[in-house]
């Protein structure tokens, strides 16, 4: 079986927060952090895979400290555990004040992605191989991840039986 190390999907982008970036409590957007968040997530996983993949899920977004627009974003991401056809991907996101220097966590984020064939179903993806002691403890606690997300999966498909799909002027 074809393996890859943690450090072969690493990816990272950093940006400055501009004006048109930040909501009317002068902090960075969410909906752009969460725009980057799965766009770097995607290059993790093309990484890896070499294919065409999907987002399956974004499982969660934890939004710990705000982003102002004196700070920069810097966002690193790496694959922390692959199933056979799917991926769990970690983003880290760190603010810097750009004038004190002064870096926090942000904000977590893990989402999956499935690799797809070219016709479009899903294929085998190389496994994941954790070697810093970061990367080993998210590959660790993964499975549980998995777990909560099929679970979750389940939950929602069973949830959706009860929506409706007749538009409201109908």
């Amino acid at each position: 079986m074809e393996t890859k190390t943690v450090r072969e999907t690493r990816c990272f982008k950093v940006s400055r927060v501009f004006p048109t970036d930040v909501n009317n409590h002068d902090t960075l957007f969410g909906g752009k952090l969460m725009s980057y968040i799965d766009d770097i997530a995607s290059i993790s996983v093309s990484k890896l895979c070499r294919a065409a993949a999907v987002t399956a899920s974004t499982d969660s977004v934890d939004f710990l400290q705000p982003i102002r627009p004196t700070d920069s974003v810097s966002l690193e991401s790496f694959i922390t555990w692959t199933g056979t056809s799917s991926m769990e991907v970690f983003v880290k996101v760190i603010r810097e004040d750009l004038r004190s220097g002064d870096r926090k966590i942000a904000a977590t984020a893990f989402l999956t992605f499935v690799a797809l064939d070219e016709n479009n179903r899903p294929t085998g993806v190389p496994q994941i191989v954790p070697e810093t002691e970061e990367e080993k403890k998210l590959h660790e606690t993964a499975e549980r991840r998995a777990e909560m997300r099929k679970h979750r999966r389940e939950e929602s498909k069973k949830f959706a039986d009860y929506l409706l799909t007749k538009y409201p002027w109908e």
